[in-house]
């Protein structure tokens, strides 16, 4: 998966929007209702470098599968350091007040569905789930394609030393 979510973000292979999207759209839960679906915002520059936005992409594909609306109704007021690398508290210090909103007619008691690639600590999440709620959103849930593990980029701790034995010791 993280193979595909890189050709897709990095690559430039948009035509991994449908197959990715019908997987977000199997993960959506039957018991909630939502009246929008908002794309997590790339800032201007960014989307311009990369050529597209690949939540509008799978924004989009959800519309289809469930004739909800997208609408672009939050934006990035200001650009932000990737988010990689950082810990957990600089990744909400790096995208505190990036966040606003455009279209506060369009949030107004409705209940929203943030959809975004990556998920790992959900500080973009947040961020810009409360710019939403700020601007009148009932309710915001977030679907993203996928959840990064980032126990598995810990560093490798040392492994204990095994005891010896005393059995050991006497033939060393």
């Amino acid at each position: 998966m993280r193979e595909l979510v890189h050709l897709f973000k990095y690559g430039g292979i948009r035509t991994l929007d449908e197959p990715l999207g019908k997987m977000m759209g199997a993960a959506l839960p039957v018991d909630e209702r939502f009246d929008v679906i908002v794309p997590m915002p790339l800032h201007w520059w960014r989307r311009w470098r990369r050529g597209y936005n690949q939540a509008r992409l799978l924004a989009n594909v959800l519309s289809r599968r469930t004739g909800l609306p997208v609408r672009e109704a939050a934006q990035r007021k200001r650009a932000t350091a990737a988010q990689a690398g950082l810990s957990n508290s600089e990744r909400r210090r790096n995208v505190a007040g990036a966040f606003s909103s455009r279209r506060r007619a369009a949030l107004e008691g409705r209940r929203v569905l943030l959809v975004d690639d990556v998920f790992t600590t959900g500080a973009t999440a947040s961020a810009c789930a409360a710019a939403l709620k700020r601007a009148g959103a009932a309710h915001v849930s977030v679907l993203a394609l996928a959840r990064t593990d980032r126990r598995m980029y810990a560093e490798p701790r040392p492994a204990a030393q095994p005891a010896q034995s005393a059995a050991a010791g006497a033939n060393g």
